[in-house]
């Protein structure tokens, strides 16, 4: 690693670097080293940090400037999707199938990238989280068939989105769609994209300078209003009523 990147700590609460000190090439990289416990993770994220590495590296701490992010009130759905979804037999549920949900996203394909970077140990850190409450999954299903998807972690009322999948057209928009609405009936106001691109400008997500991004986590990340299992609490079954949910909340 570069003398320029700090190595952190092996302990669970040891300091991050401050996250002016990420480089600007590449964006956001902030130091390297420790490892992905549960605890080491939600202090990370409560900072604006994450991991984001290769399986052949060591894990890699990463906070951008600028940061993507969305209002929950404020995704863009198009008048297409939102037809297609008053008249879908789709389903939708959350932490029915998390691990499902992450493993699609890993085997996944991306444009212009070869591999994943959810390799084996990030999907078991983050099946961890999720057993602790903090990572959660919307899916979609076509019958008993898993077509859509989106995880994340949660900490307070802020939602840290990490990766999505589709295998039909529209399923991995009306994930977020859904998990937007249902963030804002909750009182959780922004959704985390982490780095800038084209698919989630679509989306209506914008960049924010890192430092206000910062700011907003240290009033979002209070509480535990996003803990514990979703299923049980879920609203939205049918996507036939998303149209409906998602009109009533903007």
């Amino acid at each position: 690693m570069s003398d320029r990147l700090p190595q952190l700590g092996a302990a669970d609460d040891a300091p991050f670097p401050a996250i002016d000190r990420a480089l600007r090439d590449p964006n956001g990289l902030l130091c390297w080293g420790g490892h992905l416990s549960t605890a080491r993770l939600l202090n990370a994220y409560r900072q604006g940090i994450f991991p984001w590495f290769s399986e052949d590296q060591p894990p890699l701490w990463w906070s951008p400037d600028p940061r993507m992010i969305v209002a929950t009130n404020a995704l863009h759905a198009s008048r297409s999707l939102r037809k297609h979804w008053r008249r879908s037999k789709w389903t939708l549920s959350a932490d029915r199938a998390f691990e499902a949900v992450i493993r699609a996203c890993a085997d996944a394909p991306r444009h212009g990238q070869r591999g994943t970077w959810i390799s084996a140990p990030m999907r078991r850190a983050y099946i961890d989280l999720h057993r602790a409450g903090h990572a959660h999954s919307v899916e979609v299903w076509d019958g008993q068939r898993l077509i859509g998807g989106i995880y994340g972690v949660a900490i307070g009322r802020m939602f840290f989105g990490e990766s999505m999948f589709s295998a039909e057209t529209g399923a991995s928009k009306s994930a977020i769609a859904a998990l937007c609405a249902v963030l804002h009936a909750w009182g959780c106001p922004l959704l985390d994209g982490q780095v800038e691109s084209d698919h989630l400008a679509t989306l209506g997500f914008r960049p924010v300078a890192r430092h206000i991004f910062s700011s907003r986590l240290r009033e979002l990340c209070a509480g535990d209003v996003l803990n514990g299992l979703w299923s049980p609490r879920w609203p939205l079954a049918e996507l036939q009523n998303l149209d409906a949910f998602w009109t009533a909340i903007r």
